[in-house]
């Protein structure tokens, strides 16, 4: 009964420690080395399947059904150096000669097997079961499982080599490969004069745990980290993404809306428009009086100033609408909802606060503005002229007023 529990444990640890590979197959692990690993895995499950069956057909002397469970074993048993080799030839990168070589010899090794096992029906040179129920290994057997560790000696051998040549994070990974190797050569060579012992099932059990602790679990914090970092590049990227975004739609002097996000606006109300989703929206366009004066009478740092305090003015009233700098002196202020209800009061809120100006000697803005008509304009651009319109009447307006009370002064 030992025979079957060491199996029975065996299969346990694999199912708890691999359940990940086995059941939640990743995108990126349906080729290459992982692929052969969890084919690997698969054939290990199986093998210890078999292992415990034979176990308890041999101890109940069911001789029919331990001869083909006997057969199983053996073509299970060379899968799975098959796969193991393939995984290791791939994971190791071995290229050219040396790899079609270690490929070629466990393709051999596997369809020696079957071929011996077909033959063992008529010949028993694989094994054979005596009258009493008694297992015989055959010297076929005995070839095989030579040839095994020869293999095994050499593909480990091979990965404890490159060890010395390998880089910090790959070393410990090639270390446990080769060790896995050694280890199941060693249960595998002395399994060839204890035929009845389950050290086979012994070395699948060690050399899986080594390669899933020091190999899978390896990678997988590997690479955990390069996804940190990758995610952290990616929010570096977006942040700036994102502050370039700020920079191109926001006015660098005034921090209201660029130029270029007021196209893009134009763009999404025309769209708008075209489709019938709008009725309420009224364009108020702004420009600033004596800008030019200021600019060449007092400088530059004076007129962006007066730029500044124009803007003010205008986003103190049109509190709740986005605003606009299109030009040097011109600003636009897209009213919707709540300001658009109440755009007739906040066009004579606008002009009283400039009059107040006006009387203060300070910034002076003209303003014009125009409500969307659906069935009457065909777009955006209708809207905005007869608000530029507006506006020039009321800035000449303005002016007029300025240079009167100049005269009468």
């Amino acid at each position: 009964m030992y025979y079957c529990l060491i199996d029975f444990l065996a299969l346990l640890i694999l199912l708890i420690t691999n359940h990940d590979v086995l059941f939640a197959q990743r995108e990126a692990e349906k080729e290459g080395a992982q692929r052969n690993y969890r084919h690997f895995l698969y054939t290990v499950i199986l093998y210890y399947i078999t292992d415990l069956l034979w176990a308890w057909l041999y101890d109940i002397s069911e001789l029919d059904w331990l001869y083909v469970d006997t057969e199983v074993y053996f073509v299970v048993m060379a899968a799975g150096v098959l796969f193991w080799l393939y995984y290791v030839v791939i994971y190791l990168g071995i290229k050219g000669k040396f790899r079609s070589f270690l490929t070629y010899t466990g393709l051999i090794l596997f369809i020696l097997v079957v071929i011996s096992t077909l033959v063992n029906r008529w010949w028993p040179v694989m094994f054979y079961l005596d009258a009493a129920g008694v297992y015989h290994a055959g010297i076929a057997r005995d070839v095989i499982f030579v040839y095994q560790v020869v293999m095994l000696l050499v593909i480990s051998i091979y990965a404890l080599f490159i060890v010395s040549t390998s880089t910090e994070k790959q070393r410990k990974r090639h270390l446990a490969i080769g060790l896995s190797g050694l280890i199941m050569m060693v249960f595998i060579a002395v399994q060839v004069f204890f035929p009845t012992y389950p050290l086979y099932a012994i070395s699948y059990m060690l050399g899986s745990c080594l390669l899933r602790t020091f190999v899978i679990e390896n990678e997988r914090e590997e690479y955990r980290l390069n996804l940190e970092i990758a995610l952290e590049r990616e929010k570096e990227q977006f942040l700036e993404l994102k502050t370039a975004w700020s920079l191109a739609y926001t006015d660098a002097l005034t921090g209201v809306k660029s130029k270029l996000a007021y196209a893009e606006k134009v763009d999404l109300l025309m769209k708008q428009m075209e489709q019938g989703h709008i009725a309420e929206l009224a364009i108020a366009v702004f420009d600033v009086n004596d800008l030019k004066w200021v600019n060449d009478n007092l400088g530059h740092e004076v007129g962006d100033k007066f730029i500044k305090e124009a803007c003010g003015l205008i986003c103190s009233i049109f509190k709740k609408s986005p605003v606009y700098r299109v030009g040097g002196d011109e600003f636009v202020a897209i009213l919707e909802r709540e300001d658009y209800q109440n755009r007739m009061m906040l066009l004579e809120q606008f002009n009283q606060a400039v009059e107040e100006n006006r009387q203060k000697k300070s910034v002076i803005v003209a303003v014009g503005m125009a409500e969307y008509k659906p069935h009457q304009d065909d777009g955006y651009r209708q809207v905005f002229e007869r608000a530029d319109v507006r506006m020039y009447e009321r800035k000449h307006a303005l002016k007029a007023h300025s240079s009167q009370v100049a005269d009468d002064s």
